[in-house]
């Protein structure tokens, strides 16, 4: 599927369909938070949600006091619908649509969390691409926070094939410049009562 055609699937998505009832929505991304806590990420850190679109993590964050947030996501419509979701309090948040398998990002991030696209990336070319983009992105010391379909998760979501992950496989795949603090296993009950296993890692930029 070329890029153009990915982000007609994705604007499809989020304009025909009630994302509070589709497989990936959390109402509370317990997990990701959890994460923060963890490690303890500074109120000022510059964090960055990669495929955020209308999650509510960003919506967490702000009621935490996170103070420079920036969301990510190939659908313009997606990142329309958490604005207005958001309200005023939008314009605390920077928002950015592109699509990360071919994006180049100038900023530099504390923290760089990835809940929603890393397992979509499946050509040899885009998951390079995507492992250069947090290498430069995230700061020496920052924290990469990434959670993907397990082994034993699905195959596909929203119609398109992804590619299953155990915590092992992420720890070597950013072996090079990230090393692994904490990962875990998680189960995700989907709106419709599915349950579905992610692996989650938090990394160190080295």
């Amino acid at each position: 599927m070329y890029a153009t055609d990915l982000q007609k699937h994705w604007e499809n998505v989020y304009e025909t369909k009630d994302t509070t009832r589709v497989g990936w929505f959390q109402q509370k991304p317990i997990v990701s938070l959890n994460f923060f806590e963890y490690l303890e990420i500074p109120k000022s850190a510059k964090i960055l949600d990669a495929g955020g679109g209308d999650s509510l993590l960003v919506d967490y964050l702000l009621e935490m006091g996170y103070q420079n947030i920036t969301v990510l996501d190939i659908s313009a419509a997606a990142i329309h619908n958490a604005q207005i979701r958001l309200g005023s309090l939008a314009d605390e948040v920077q928002w950015i649509v592109d699509d990360l398998s071919k994006c180049q990002l100038d900023e530099k991030y504390d923290v760089w969390h990835d809940r929603a696209a890393f397992h979509f990336l499946r050509e040899s070319e885009e998951l390079q691409h995507y492992l250069n983009l947090v290498r430069r992105a995230v700061k020496s010391g920052g924290f990469l926070i990434i959670g993907t379909f397990s082994k034993t998760g699905p195959t596909n979501c929203s119609g398109l094939p992804v590619t299953q992950y155990s915590t092992e496989e992420l720890i070597d795949f950013f072996s090079n410049y990230f090393e692994p603090i904490k990962c875990l296993n998680s189960d995700h009950i989907t709106p419709g009562g599915v349950e579905q296993n992610y692996s989650f890692c938090a990394f160190r930029r080295k």
